[in-house]
């Protein structure tokens, strides 16, 4: 019964660890302490809405188009090597860094605004949740549900981890509340 829960489990975490914008703003709203379970909730529910529709609709489209399953996993996989390869240059740059300090907080409603922006503007986010997770489900025949709700877990898991995670990371910095540093709290 639980053969395809872990496997979704696993496929969801190992898809969401890169970081890209929406993880990086959950990451930047974690360092602040800025509306965090808002955010956290909007990402891991959006995931459960895409992930839900991709199992759910991927299987109906694949049996009506045969071929378009092994189609798209390729361009996915070609997708996700380009997007790699460009995020392994940006950072060897070096060019960006995460000031949690940067701005002035916005309000719930702006910031909710940003993360929905980024989470339902972003085409990688389809790729990963309604196609990849989509088409992988159907190797689980009558275990599609486990396996999204593995994937969806782990989606609930990551954003928590990586937004309530993210104040062990806090710097000591005048721009943000005095003890916030890990070293205040650890050492």
């Amino acid at each position: 019964m639980t053969t395809a829960l872990l496997p979704g489990f696993l496929l969801g975490f190992s898809l969401i660890l890169a970081i890209g914008s929406q993880n990086a703003f959950v990451l930047r709203q974690g360092l602040r302490g800025e509306h965090l379970l808002a955010v956290c909730l909007v990402c891991a529910f959006s995931d459960a809405v895409l992930i839900s529709a991709g199992v759910a609709g991927f299987g109906e489209i694949t049996r009506r188009l045969p071929g378009l399953e092994t189609l798209l996993r390729y361009a996915g996989a070609a997708f996700l090597l380009v997007y790699g390869a460009r995020a392994f240059r940006s950072a060897w740059r070096g060019k960006e860094a995460l000031d949690p300090a940067q701005s002035a907080p916005p309000g719930l409603a702006a910031t909710l605004g940003v993360c929905l922006a980024l989470t339902w503007l972003n085409p990688h986010v389809y790729l990963d949740t309604v196609v990849l997770l989509g088409s992988v489900s159907t190797q689980y025949p009558g275990e599609q549900g486990l396996f999204a709700l593995g994937a969806i877990a782990a989606s609930f898991v990551f954003f928590f981890s990586l937004g309530y995670g993210a104040r062990l990371l806090r710097p000591s910095s005048p721009g943000l509340p005095p003890g916030s540093g890990w070293r205040r709290r650890w050492v």
